[in-house]
């Protein structure tokens, strides 16, 4: 336990950003779990809708520094990758 008042606070504040970050991670592998499973069950239709709401879930994230940028292009790149070629 930290001694100065200064490091209790920071110490406060940390575990409130950890539990906002777990929160934010925790929604964005459901969300891409969700497209998975869609484009594993071949259904077109849940795919492209859980698409579209994953999309602006992981771009978020990656703006809020949650996850890297680069990261966040690759998961939309290949989850878009495969939703198309469940349409072609």
């Amino acid at each position: 336990m930290p001694n100065i008042r200064a490091a209790v606070k920071q110490l406060r504040k940390d575990k409130k950003r950890h539990e906002r970050v777990r929160a934010a991670k925790s929604r964005l592998k459901s969300v891409i779990k969700e497209v998975r499973n869609a484009v594993e069950a071949k259904d077109v239709t849940t795919a492209k809708q859980t698409l579209s709401t994953a999309i602006p879930l992981i771009d978020k994230a990656a703006t809020r520094k949650i996850i890297h940028w680069a990261k966040a292009s690759r998961l939309i790149s290949r989850l878009t990758q495969h939703v198309n070629q469940l349409t072609a």
